[in-house]
């Protein structure tokens, strides 16, 4: 159900959605590089650093099932105002915790109330924007992934070096707190959807969006998508300070070089899905992205500078197959049933990531020097998922 909006209010309101992108996705990304802190000040191991990484996104993939029964019963305003508001709150608790058992409860909350975000988010998306133009719409919010490694991720490592763990989440929070104001007061009503006569139960709708094959093949690709980074990114920083010879001062040139990059790329790669078509650049970036991640886990003993090529290389290559791998997710949705099918997604697209994550620290190990050792077989599971997703992608129907 497509809604127009005037070319400017259709600006603001993807401007306003990349900015809840950002801090939704500054929240799980700042845990990534804070790792070394982490495992040192609450002395657990990559393991236990990976479950917490990974209970945010099984948090999240939770609260996308019990979305589904409710998030095309509201207007699309609403309900992300409020979401976004009880995020704020959770991120703020995470601030304030002392331990690893009170971090670990309050990262579940901000998964329950940050992981339907995205699929609200992508669903407004999928609302408003017509098809030719989606991809281009995508690179805009997608470019909060830019932003966020580019200035938050560095930014936010400032805060942590300079006062504690704790600072960066009082600043997400308050951040998060000023735009659910500025979304509240900009952001038109998008409550089309509700004009829906035929609306099922809240448990048949889920089951009508399940029967769908296309829906089906959709959820496939997604945990495919997401499999094919997460069984490495969440260890790129342990994994270049113990054995890339970088210091703890240095990593934040990774995620600024990689950001700057991706900021330009993003809405070259969101105009290239609109003229190239979005299976064709999938599976362009995806093939690249292939060769990227096991580059990544062999880069140890390059010199700082080829290093950071490598990493750069990486961040424009998922950022690259994500745009057009969204693109295609949001055009396999049946329009009647967007809002339950992308809260679904969502779910699926959490636990991809919380299992990838997972399994990632799993196969990891350290050596009697401390370095990791088995990285590059975490690789090997990514590239594994990306070439079946780069095969399941062509099975797809795309509305539109």
């Amino acid at each position: 159900m497509q809604q127009t909006l005037s070319p400017r209010r259709e600006s603001w309101l993807l401007f306003t959605l990349a900015g809840i992108q950002f801090t939704h996705i500054m929240d799980f990304m700042i845990m990534m590089p804070l790792g070394p802190q982490f495992t040192k000040i609450f002395q657990i191991s990559d393991a236990q650093f990976g479950f917490l990484v990974s209970a945010y996104t099984l948090a999240a993939g939770a609260s996308g099932l019990l979305a589904s029964l409710y998030i095309d019963r509201f207007g699309r305003k609403r309900l992300l105002v409020v979401l976004y508001t009880l995020f704020a709150l959770a991120t703020l608790a995470c601030g304030l915790m002392q331990s690893y058992g009170g971090l670990m409860a309050a990262r579940i909350a901000a998964g329950i109330f940050g992981g339907v975000l995205s699929a609200l988010v992508q669903t407004i998306v999928a609302d408003v924007v017509p098809f030719e133009r989606r991809g281009k719409a995508m690179g805009i919010v997608m470019a909060a992934f830019s932003v966020a490694t580019v200035a938050g991720v560095p930014s936010g490592l400032f805060l942590a070096a300079h006062f504690d763990w704790h600072m960066p989440f009082f600043v997400i929070a308050g951040i998060s707190a000023l735009l659910a104001v500025f979304a509240g007061l900009s952001m038109p009503e998008l409550s089309e959807h509700l004009s829906r006569t035929d609306r099922p139960s809240p448990l048949g709708g889920i089951l009508e969006t399940l029967r769908d094959t296309n829906h089906q093949k959709a959820f496939a690709f997604t945990a495919l998508l997401m499999f094919g980074g997460f069984t490495v990114i969440p260890y790129i920083t342990l994994y270049l300070t113990t054995n890339a010879g970088f210091s703890a001062q240095q990593v934040p040139y990774v995620y600024l070089c990689g950001g700057a990059a991706t900021l330009v790329t993003s809405q070259f790669f969101g105009r290239l899905t609109d003229k190239r078509g979005k299976v064709q650049t999938y599976r362009l970036m995806a093939a690249l992205t292939a060769l990227a991640v096991p580059m990544l886990t062999l880069s140890a003993g390059l010199p700082i500078w080829g290093v950071l090529l490598i990493t750069t290389l990486f961040f424009v290559c998922m950022s690259g197959r994500m745009i057009p791998g969204m693109a295609v997710v949001t055009s396999a949705a049946n329009p009647a049933m967007r809002g339950t099918f992308m809260a679904l997604n969502s779910s699926v697209q959490s636990a991809a990531m919380g299992m990838a994550a997972f399994i990632g620290g799993l196969i990891i190990g350290r050596d009697a020097q401390g370095l990791m050792t088995n990285y590059w077989m975490s690789a090997l599971v990514g590239v594994l998922a990306t070439m079946c997703a780069l095969w399941i992608v062509g099975k797809l129907r795309l509305y539109g």
